[in-house]
């Protein structure tokens, strides 16, 4: 029992240094010179639509174009409503190496996945290849080159030294606003929104009648302003702010004191319940088709949702109330250097043992860049495509111009809002992606969370309760702020196969200790006892 115990730790002492080699290498994906068309290739593909029959349909009709192109590659789709759910099954299927060819995800998520082994190829040797690389010479429809892909949106893939995730639809913010009831309190709307300027037409439409009614909208309810993501909302304001968030190497800045000023700002705002948020008091868009929100922020990929003549409702008829809309870009500390996120679904490509698969499902995910599956999926709400090639193209600014003529595929408020990012791409910017950036923008979040539930509550939010806030949220996240390593909860599934050894090995060593212990007690208690 001693010699197998110094054996095996002996080899937990050894593993360390096994595991340590190459456990931060990337595999390159080999591209097979020539891709074999007399082959049958059958690939899955996740993705996410939001209950959208209209969406669901362009990534079918995208499938069926693709299949008839290449005969021998079929492809099968899977439907979510939610990028967790996605994120959750890919997780999972790394344990078991099942994980889909392509999938619709974010690159923070693509940040965890990549610590596994070789789980997702990196995709600059397939981006540059002559022959099936953006626009390459063998790829069989018109592909995208490189340089028409949109630098600013490409660049949200790039971690670790290589992109890792493809762009598919592109959205930013945007700030849906009651323009009548701004004229109403006897305010012009800017050319630019500004911080200062929402909240006090926000603080101006609390004032109540006699009944105890709002002035302004004859209702019990009234929350002026509304912010659907809360985490989108404190990234930005620290970015207009030009303070600390987060780099690429994972170094966390977000606990400053500039945050503490927004947490303090934010704090005054909701005590007085001129400010709340989708998790707080639900979803904007449904405020303001009531007549119950002046400013409602939300994605520009949302936009079908907002107005009283939107093609989606999620309210009766009998309770809208109808009032000029405008579509503006997020307010502003600074209204010469705009700053606003850009946001979207992206593609990875899953690592596999054939190669050719591989292949197969690059060709798919470059279909998806094409200009009739960028505009047909624009078109299904205020997303904006993310090649120039596609932005610009006749037949999309074609549409574009008819904004307004119906309410439907037309809808102006949607084509309104595809304009905004397409108008400020300069003005745009992305997130440092990492393994944990998911949990830091969760951690922003919750910071303005946190605070507006405790106006609410009537607590006091002083200096002591913002120190005592980062403190339960590093310890809640598991937030590292050198960036030396992530804490974060991390699956078997996802680390490299010689940790998982390494975990298993001191596991086994701490089972045998335990059973040699309970060996060496019942010899004891046997030498002990009288003998019967």
């Amino acid at each position: 029992m001693k010699k197998l115990l110094c054996i095996l730790l002996a080899l937990c002492l050894c593993l360390p240094l096994f595991s340590c080699h190459g456990s931060n290498e990337r595999k390159s994906f080999d591209i097979p010179k020539d891709f074999d068309e007399t082959r049958e290739y059958s690939i899955t593909f996740w993705a996410k639509n939001e209950n959208n029959e209209t969406q669901r349909a362009v990534y079918e009709q995208a499938i069926a174009d693709f299949e008839q192109i290449y005969p021998n590659i079929h492809v099968t789709i899977k439907h979510y409503t939610d990028y967790g759910a996605i994120y959750n099954d890919v997780i999972t299927n790394i344990a078991t190496d099942t994980t889909p060819n392509v999938c619709i995800t974010y690159p923070d998520h693509v940040a965890t996945y990549i610590t596994g082994e070789n789980v997702v190829v990196p995709l600059d040797d397939l981006f540059a290849d002559e022959k099936y690389g953006l626009g390459g010479s063998e790829v069989k429809f018109d592909s995208p080159r490189g340089d028409e892909m949109i630098s600013k949106f490409l660049d949200e893939g790039y971690q670790s030294g290589y992109y890792y995730s493809l762009p598919f639809m592109r959205s930013t913010e945007a700030c849906y606003v009651n323009k009548t009831y701004v004229e109403a309190l006897g305010y012009t709307l800017p050319e630019t929104l500004t911080w200062d300027f929402v909240w006090e037409v926000s603080e101006a439409a609390m004032e109540k009648d006699a009944d105890g009614n709002f002035a302004l909208n004859g209702q019990k309810t009234l929350i002026p302003f509304i912010y659907k993501s809360t985490d989108n909302m404190m990234i930005q304001l620290l970015k207009q702010k030009g303070s600390g968030y987060s780099n690429q190497n994972g170094e966390i800045f977000i606990f400053n004191d500039d945050t503490a000023e927004i947490l303090h700002e934010v704090y005054s705002h909701a005590k007085s319940r001129a400010f709340s948020t989708f998790k707080i008091s639900s979803y904007p868009g449904n405020y303001l088709n009531r007549g119950q929100c002046i400013f409602a922020i939300d994605s520009t990929a949302g936009a079908t949702w907002m107005g009283t003549s939107a093609p989606h409702l999620d309210v009766d008829v009998e309770s809208l109330v109808d009032f000029e809309l405008e579509v503006m870009a997020i307010p502003q500390y600074d209204v010469e250097n705009p700053q606003m996120i850009s946001q979207g679904p992206s593609l990875c490509i899953f690592n596999k043992e054939d190669e050719s698969e591989v292949l197969a499902s690059w060709l798919f995910a470059q279909f998806l860049l094409t200009d009739d599956v960028q505009m047909a999926y624009s078109m299904t709400e205020g997303y904006t495509p993310v090649t120039a090639k596609a932005q610009n193209c006749e037949e999309y600014r074609d549409y574009l111009s008819h904004a307004g003529e119906d309410n439907d595929a037309y809808y102006k408020v949607k084509i309104d809002a595809t304009k905004l990012l397409m108008d400020n791409t300069d003005n745009s910017f992305v997130t440092p992606v990492f393994n944990g950036s998911t949990s830091l923008r969760d951690t922003a979040g919750e910071l303005i969370e946190s605070v507006v539930k405790s106006a609410r509550r009537g607590e006091t939010v002083d200096d002591a309760y913002i120190e005592e806030l980062y403190s339960e949220m590093t310890a809640l996240h598991h937030l590292n702020l050198d960036g030396t390593d992530f804490g974060g909860k991390v699956l078997l599934g996802e680390m490299p196969a010689a940790s998982v050894v390494l975990i298993s090995a001191i596991c086994a060593v701490w089972l045998i200790l335990a059973l040699n212990m309970i060996v060496t007690k019942v010899k004891n208690n046997r030498k002990k006892s009288p003998r019967y």
